[in-house]
């Protein structure tokens, strides 16, 4: 409990902490200076992130990062475990990214304002004209050379299976040309979700996976069958059993 509280507590001081740098991002977005923007508001993201997991006790093991290509759009795709995927991926992939995020998250104070910075692209999943939109902003973010990381199971599995990959997200890729880069997170649910939202420290690997490729060499590739793709290795890296022959989601996120 007191773990919990100093780290909520931190998590807000920080946030207000932040506000000063937050402006000067801005201030150099509106003079123009887009790439040095970018990198003070990644590395800010990143201090921020590495510092809440580490208040959580969590440690974290990443493997594969001899799979990441270079000077080139990712699309990365990860499974959701629960709430501290984020800051994990933020912390310690070692990619500056942004994010698909759910239109909720836009209200939130200060986070939001960030979020913008970083290159997020909110999506409302409950307006599909809206939801058609994010995606094609998202194909304009991988396009002019900026990764974004996506969730596609749309909610938090928080240590249970895999839930079915919704297909629409990986329009990205075949919109965009970005290669797809599989990205496995086990065991993220034991720092909050397993202990009835109270942090607990615990051991968090994060598996990188060879890029997929296929889309980029046949432009008619199903998304259908790039969603089975991406969600099979991903089950692989967990150990978890082969999909079964469900129907694929048509949802965009």
């Amino acid at each position: 409990m007191i773990r919990t509280v100093i780290w909520f507590t931190y998590f807000w001081l920080y946030l207000l902490k932040t506000i000063p740098a937050l402006r000067r991002v801005k201030k150099l977005k509106a003079e123009g200076k887009e790439e040095e923007a970018s990198t003070r508001a990644h590395r800010e993201a990143e201090i921020w992130a590495k510092s809440l997991v580490k208040l959580s006790g969590a440690r974290i093991h990443v493997k594969g990062r001899e799979h990441i290509p270079e000077d080139e759009p990712l699309l990365i795709v990860c499974n959701h475990q629960g709430n501290f995927d984020i800051p994990i991926i933020l912390g310690h992939l070692g990619v500056n990214t942004g994010f698909i995020s759910k239109e909720e998250v836009r209200r939130m104070p200060i986070i939001a304002s960030w979020m913008e910075e970083l290159g997020c692209v909110f999506m409302n999943r409950k307006d599909r004209r809206q939801s058609i939109k994010a995606i094609l902003d998202g194909v304009k973010q991988l396009k002019s050379g900026h990764n974004l990381v996506i969730f596609p199971e749309g909610t938090r599995s928080k240590g249970g299976p895999v839930k079915r990959f919704k297909q629409g997200s990986f329009k990205l890729a075949t919109k965009s040309g970005a290669a797809i880069l599989p990205v496995t997170i086990n065991g993220s649910y034991k720092i909050m979700e397993a202990n009835g939202n109270l942090l607990k420290p615990a051991d968090v690997t994060v598996t990188i996976s060879k890029p997929i490729r296929d889309h980029q060499q046949q432009k008619n590739t199903d998304t259908v069958s790039i969603a089975e793709a991406v969600q099979s290795e991903i089950e692989r890296t967990l150990g978890q059993p082969p999909l079964k022959n469900e129907p694929v989601q048509n949802g965009a996120d």
